[in-house]
């Protein structure tokens, strides 16, 4: 916030050179000097207070106090004092040549600073000079208002108008600003990671709390040192957020500031849902057509609206289903692709958002996944011809990760394990399931481990011995227990080719 240096403050006054006021009791406040004078004034009576307002300068010629005692002095200092008066000037040579000893004692016992206005400076002289302040002070916090909005309007027109408009209200005002979606998650902060967390956890359970009323209105917190003010978002019944900024009291200049930043950002929701849409449904047309392994119609769409696809080679990327249904995710790749100049491409597919990068630039990826703590796969570099076979490598990818707990897993590190290791289909599983189907009910019903056994045979390279210790039972046993295995499901085990199926089908179904 822009901070005027000649504000209409007592120190203020007291520096004019050209009143030559001389500072005789200093307040034991030594922030008294700098409140704001909203105003002087002038009188010579007993009981002034009645025509008083608290924040002003008292300026006497002392008229009042012929033959006044310590204890006169001291009534009218407390009702000076009471009625909220910063300080009294007194104007000497007039009717006295100095200051009563009394009146400085009472005043500085009050907390009243007590300054004196020598017979050259005429009383309107100093009452001018605070109102000039003032109205300097006025003019130029309008002048900065309108600088304000102004920058605030260029920043809305940026590729993340939102987030940007929020960034340059944070700067206006130096505060910390923020943004809620409508279900009460913060979306938008700058600076970022400027509060601490218990200070963050209440403004959002704040926030939270307005939204759900679901009625516009606004609201105020204090947690620790920082007093938060929020707004709603858009129309009653229809709210789309709210913005919360932690500073105090804002004057009447800066809540303009706020009240047209929350307009904007309350209409640029309501018409850019439609618009988030219309795009979010492009996006997702564009990533069906480069499924088809042929990029010519995709590319075409894309250069139109995007300015074109990622140069090949590409890395092809896709995350959790969690993190497809982010609202904060579409925007921040939004902003990727444009800071990047076109080297990223996003768009929904299934239950997934499809990221596709430059193979130079997949390091955006892992910001990503950093960003929203999200699981993401990658493919390896492929041309767009290979585009769907780069798809089933991520998802591949993204979903060992999930099993390992990681975040980021790329094809490349893990693609050359086991075919069978691959994530089976529901319909593989069907398969297997139905295949092994008579050893679990024989196993079920006779007490019997065949499939324990025909499984620990076939781990053990089809040797009976080897089989034998480490079920700990006699290899007679064992070959007792195959021939019922063969006989039950049907399978020649002696042959390669079905031993592979019966292995598949226990490596399936087995998970």
């Amino acid at each position: 916030m822009v901070v005027i240096s000649d504000s209409p403050t007592l120190r203020a006054l007291l520096a004019r050179a050209d009143l030559r006021l001389r500072l005789e009791a200093a307040p034991g406040d030594e922030d008294a000097l700098d409140r704001p004078i909203r105003w002087v004034h002038s009188s010579d009576l007993a009981d002034p207070t009645p025509f008083l307002s608290d924040g002003l300068v008292l300026l006497t010629t002392g008229t009042q106090f012929d033959g006044a005692d310590d204890a006169a002095y001291g009534d009218y200092a407390a009702r000076l004092a009471s009625r909220g008066v910063l300080a009294l000037g007194f104007g000497t040579e007039v009717v006295r040549d100095g200051i009563p000893p009394g009146l400085v004692e009472a005043c500085r016992a009050r907390g009243l600073a007590v300054f004196e206005v020598p017979y050259r400076t005429p009383f309107i002289a100093v009452a001018r000079a605070n109102a000039d302040a003032i109205a300097a002070q006025t003019y130029a916090r309008q002048s900065w208002a309108l600088a304000a909005q102004r920058a605030i309007s260029l920043a809305a027109l940026r590729p993340d108008g939102l987030g940007a408009t929020i960034a340059e209200l944070a700067r206006q005002l130096d505060a910390w600003v923020t943004m809620f979606d409508a279900a009460g998650n913060l979306t938008r902060e700058h600076p970022v990671g400027a509060l601490d967390p218990a200070a963050r956890e209440a403004v959002t359970a704040e926030a939270g709390a307005v939204l759900r009323r679901g009625a516009g209105a606004g609201s105020s917190l204090h947690t620790g040192d920082i007093a938060f003010t929020l707004q709603t978002l858009g129309r009653g019944g229809h709210l789309r957020g709210a913005i919360a900024i932690g500073t105090g009291d804002l004057d009447q200049e800066s809540r303009s500031v706020v009240t047209s930043v929350i307009a904007m950002a309350g209409l640029a929701l309501e018409q850019n849902q439609g618009l988030e849409r219309a795009r979010a449904s492009m996006r997702a047309g564009v990533v069906q057509s480069l499924l088809t392994d042929d990029p010519s119609f995709a590319a075409r769409i894309a250069r139109d609206v995007w300015g074109g696809l990622p140069p090949a080679p590409l890395t092809v990327a896709v995350t959790d289903a969690a993190t497809a249904r982010h609202h904060g995710a579409a925007e921040w790749l939004e902003l990727k692709a444009y800071e990047s100049g076109g080297r990223v491409f996003f768009g929904r597919s299934e239950d997934c958002l499809v990221i596709v990068v430059a193979a130079d630039e997949a390091s955006a990826v892992d910001e990503f996944a950093s960003a929203f703590d999200a699981t993401v796969g990658l493919s390896r570099p492929a041309p767009y011809s290979g585009f769907s076979a780069a798809v089933r490598e991520a998802r591949v990818a993204r979903d060992r990760a999930a099993a390992a707990g990681d975040r980021v897993s790329r094809f490349g590190d893990c693609g050359a394990g086991s075919v069978l290791s691959a994530e089976p289909s529901d319909e593989a599983r069907a398969v297997a399931v139905a295949v092994l189907a008579p050893l679990d009910e024989h196993d079920a019903e006779h007490g019997t481990a065949l499939r324990e056994t025909l499984r620990t045979w076939l781990e053990q390279d089809c040797s009976h011995e080897v089989t034998a210790r480490a079920l700990g039972i006699h290899r007679h046993t064992v070959r007792s227990r195959l021939a019922t295995a063969q006989r039950v499901l049907g399978r020649d085990l002696a042959s390669f080719a079905e031993r592979a199926e019966v292995w598949a089908a226990l490596s399936i179904a087995g998970r």
